[in-house]
């Protein structure tokens, strides 16, 4: 889902540049990492830290970037097999 539309970002629209398809395949890597960072328990707060409830909120806006980070920075390889397929659809 684009953050600022709204809208599904899948499938991508024909005629899509390589640039969007790579775009769109490391936003979904990203997606996919931030689930698998939370269900890890990663935002989970140590006991007794004492962080309250901006902790709780504000820890997923954490994992996503932390998520982010690590798909453009080569991630799980999710990415380059996602954007080989849309690439290939796309011709």
């Amino acid at each position: 889902m684009d953050p600022v539309t709204h809208q599904p970002v899948f499938p991508p629209k024909p005629g899509a540049k390589t640039a969007d398809l790579q775009k769109l395949a490391t936003e979904f890597e990203a997606v996919f990492l931030a689930e698998m960072l939370k269900s890890a328990g990663l935002g989970k707060p140590p006991t007794g830290f004492g962080g309250g409830t901006g902790e709780d909120q504000f820890t997923s806006f954490l994992l996503a970037e932390q998520a982010r980070a690590m798909a453009q920075n080569g991630g799980i390889g999710l990415a380059q097999h996602i954007f080989k397929s849309l690439k290939g659809g796309m011709e």
